[in-house]
């Protein structure tokens, strides 16, 4: 089941992407923006991560955009499985078309279950997100943002994240 819920969150996301109308005037779509981010990872133990984060906005003014993010991510290895839903609403505010500074929060829910030890939790936690970036051209209205946001509401001892400094890369259509 949870492959299947993974499977179906990757579709959704590029499904979003492809939900810009071709042929419609500017004037319809032009405060919409679709997007977000692909990530995998490698390493040892046979550990293996896959994460998609679809990502719906609307610029209530030309600099000005907020909206909702979601994110599913998938992680496996010989000693641990987990997967981890998140859902919230962001803001991000654009300067000199080329820089951001945003702000992002989540509510993420996570499953854990370690298969040395048969042990299996689940669990809850609340991140708030703020930094910015970068943001690169790569279509008539879309881009490449390449950015860095730290959770203020990290605790070190207490959270299922290693660190709350989380570098990003994410594409965004209709800026």
């Amino acid at each position: 089941m949870k492959k299947f819920i993974i499977l179906l969150m990757v579709l959704i996301s590029g499904s979003i992407f492809s939900q810009v109308s071709v042929g419609a005037t500017s004037e319809n779509n032009n405060r919409w923006t679709f997007g977000g981010g692909i990530g995998v990872g490698f390493g040892s133990q046979s550990s293996f991560y896959l994460q998609a984060s679809p990502r719906v906005g609307y610029r209530l003014t030309d600099d000005l955009e907020v909206g909702v993010v979601g994110s599913v991510a998938w992680q496996t290895s010989d000693y641990y499985r987990s997967t981890m839903f998140g859902v919230g609403p962001f803001a991000n505010y654009y300067f000199a078309r080329s820089f951001y500074v945003g702000a992002n929060l989540q509510q993420y829910f996570i499953n854990f279950k370690d298969k040395f030890y048969d042990y299996k939790t689940n669990e809850e936690e609340t991140a708030l997100y703020l930094g910015g970036g970068y943001m690169q051209r790569i279509g008539t209205h879309s881009f490449m943002q390449i950015g860095l946001m730290y959770n203020v509401l990290y605790k070190e001892n207490s959270s299922v994240f290693s660190s709350g400094l989380i570098p990003n890369i994410g594409f965004v259509v209709g800026l």
